[in-house]
């Protein structure tokens, strides 16, 4: 059953109304449209939406979700995660509703499948451009990050935010799960800087139980490293699903390939949505998996989620002389002793990523608790 929000309306008439034409697609005959906001390529005919549920024909003409989010808040970027990219900085997060993914595991499940799953679902707040970018300034935020849903399906929306925030001079980034296209991400590369890949397994099957395919994950990551935007690569590791040797030594060998300098996340599953079998995951196991990391040749890489379980892979070390140069607890900066050309003080090692340039990140000691901003 379809949820109804306020006076009879369903989620999707509701979501609908905000909607204007889009951009990512082109128009075929007989009133079809081929969307390539994501790499599902969704052939939808008139009155029909695509596999995302949020992208629609009307009349020939693709309609696209457009100014307003289902969940907002401000967070330390390290939250994303980007380790490489102005630690320590806020980062004004924003969603909408809907994914091209059916991940059983998403912690993101209330967004990201609304339209799916009739358990989901939250009204979505209407909200300028304009609107969100004073928001954050307000709070401090120096990024704005696409994220709680998969960002690549509302990429206009993005788009427009992006374009006020970096005529700002603050950063921009996607948090996606990489089933991207080159056609958008040629179109987000004027006004996008970062981008974190989830690469949630190295098994073709477990992606088509997800709802998407290994090969456009992959071929993303490469495209993004290629075309200039700083790449992250996330691997929540899952019992039972992708934390055997194998597979994790597949994926940091194929990291590695693209880039060395790409950071590695692998960070810790806990039980969420309709994945409540496999036990969460343990600092041993997160351990297992960074370590197999360094043995394939990636120069940085991080064991997220459990905070002072997971020794030094919190921390990033100078890969010549192994020098502390930005300490972590969690989302906390503890030390940060890069140069403002982001090298290393001792050997002068350029680190890859996005650095402050003539400032500091904010210090344990004088860093108050971040505020929020929630839907």
């Amino acid at each position: 059953m379809p949820k109804l929000i306020g006076r009879s309306l369903t989620l999707a008439q509701v979501i609908d109304r905000y909607a204007r034409p889009g951009e990512l697609y082109e128009r075929l005959e007989g009133g079809k449209v081929r969307c390539y906001a994501c790499g599902h390529r969704c052939v939808v005919l008139d009155g029909q939406r695509g596999i995302c549920q949020v992208r629609f024909n009307r009349g020939g003409t693709l309609m696209v979700p457009h100014n307003y989010v289902a969940a907002l808040q401000c967070d330390p970027i390290e939250k994303k995660p980007f380790f490489h990219a102005l630690p320590g900085a806020l980062a004004l997060t924003f969603g909408m509703l809907g994914c091209d993914y059916h991940c059983p595991y998403c912690q993101n499940w209330v967004t990201s499948q609304a339209l799916r799953d009739p358990v989901a679902g939250v009204e979505p707040m209407e909200v300028s451009a304009e609107e969100l970018v004073q928001i954050g300034e307000r709070m401090g935020a120096r990024a704005y990050v696409s994220s709680y849903n998969e960002p690549l399906i509302t990429s206009e929306w993005a788009a427009e935010v992006f374009r006020l925030a970096k005529a700002r001079g603050h950063l921009t980034a996607y948090v996606s799960n990489g089933n991207a296209t080159r056609e958008a991400l040629e179109y987000l590369r004027p006004w996008l800087d970062c981008y974190k890949v989830d690469l949630k397994s190295m098994n073709p099957k477990n992606y088509r139980v997800l709802g998407g395919k290994l090969e456009h994950v992959l071929e993303t990551i490469r495209m993004t490293w290629e075309m200039g935007f700083w790449v992250e690569v996330v691997t929540l590791v899952v019992p039972g699903f992708n934390d055997s040797n194998e597979e994790l030594r597949d994926a940091a060998r194929f990291i590695a390939s693209v880039s060395p300098d790409i950071p590695w996340h692998v960070t810790a599953f806990h039980k969420d949505y309709k994945m409540t079998d496999p036990e969460n995951t343990d600092a041993r196991t997160l351990m297992r998996a960074a370590a197999i990391g360094r043995e394939e040749g990636l120069r940085y890489v991080y064991a997220g989620n459990l905070p002072g379980m997971v020794g030094d892979f919190e921390n990033t070390r100078c890969p010549r002389c192994q020098r502390l140069l930005i300490g972590r607890y969690g989302y906390r900066i503890l030390a940060y002793e890069l140069t403002p050309e982001g090298a290393c003080p001792g050997c002068g090692e350029r680190i890859p990523g996005v650095w402050w340039q003539g400032e500091r990140p904010r210090q344990v000691a004088d860093a108050p608790i971040p505020l929020t901003y929630r839907i």
